[in-house]
């Protein structure tokens, strides 16, 4: 099954514009102000609501002051789970990332859900190589299929691991923004729900690679929902289907700004499109709603 309603996201503590994921996060801009966390964790909060509101089960777990992990609200980067019980641990680019994978977020969730097997790819950072999770990769879980744009934060190498021994196929490009400068993560230009794909086409440069992915797409009978490069740069591609009292669509208020009334109607067709306003976050960490939601497809723990 393609969704989940079951959602894992890491309350912060010391967010704040994190230099050392900006030297390749093009979305990233250095907000004003000393109280980007607070802001930040009022987003949060007010995020976490509207899911919980719309049915959807969140597991919060607050972040830890020390170390000091700037970027933790973005769990999906370290961390998968999967529905025969299995978690991913992920080699991550920046020295202050590596410091989220903490295990008392795990244990958090051992309380609810049963962790069968640990598959940790964390000791590609030693020959620097990174995969980020679902941030590197867009899953479709129903066909099996991993697309991802190859970056400084997306190996092949981890990437075919992955796909080895979690059985998905690769589907790898080259993807650039506006500027011409590398996509960080796949999952700012595209989106993969379980009867349309949301894909920002004009950022893969070859023709070639371009037609791979739509054929490959249309191959599994999903619908193509096409957005802009200025939309992608809003973050309409940083979207997450999930499950809660109705099939939700989430992304951000900039996202769905962005968004004209046919995506909109198209998009409405096949799910309720939730939103919730996170400037702060998605300024200073160059990371939007789906960045946020690490999806948690592990087996309920029984009573």
């Amino acid at each position: 099954m393609q969704t989940t309603s079951h959602i894992l996201m890491i309350r912060p503590v010391n967010f704040a514009f994190n230099e050392e994921t900006a030297v390749n996060n093009a979305f990233q801009v250095e907000g004003a102000g000393d109280d980007a966390q607070a802001k930040a964790a009022r987003e949060f909060d007010a995020f976490v609501a509207l899911l919980r509101e719309s049915g959807v089960d969140v597991t919060v777990v607050g972040d830890t002051p020390e170390p000091y992990t700037p970027d933790s609200i973005f769990p999906n980067n370290w961390v998968s789970f999967h529905t025969d019980g299995t978690l991913v641990l992920y080699p991550m680019f920046a020295p202050n990332r590596r410091l989220e994978r903490k295990e008392g977020v795990l244990d958090a969730l051992k309380e609810h859900f049963v962790i069968r097997r640990r598959f940790d790819l964390s000791g590609w950072e030693a020959k620097s190589k990174y995969l980020e999770g679902t941030g590197s990769m867009v899953l479709d879980r129903d066909q099996r299929i991993a697309y991802a744009c190859l970056s400084p934060r997306t190996d092949p190498q981890v990437l075919d691991e992955f796909c080895r021994r979690l059985e998905y196929q690769p589907v790898t490009f080259t993807a650039l923004d506006a500027g011409g400068l590398p996509i960080y993560h796949t999952n700012v230009m595209m989106c993969v729900a379980d009867t349309y794909v949301v894909i920002c086409a004009d950022a893969i440069p070859h023709a070639h690679e371009r037609e791979t992915v739509l054929e490959t797409i249309r191959g599994t009978g999903k619908e193509i929902v096409r957005i802009t490069l200025d939309q992608m740069a809003r973050f309409a591609g940083n979207m997450l289907q999930v499950e809660g009292a109705e099939k939700l669509l989430v992304m951000s208020s900039q996202a769905f700004g962005s968004l004209s009334g046919e995506q909109l109607a198209v998009l409405g067709a096949h799910n309720r499109i939730l939103y919730a306003d996170l400037t702060t976050i998605e300024t200073n960490g160059g990371g939007s709603a789906r960045c946020m939601m690490a999806e948690v497809r592990l087996p309920l723990r029984k009573a």
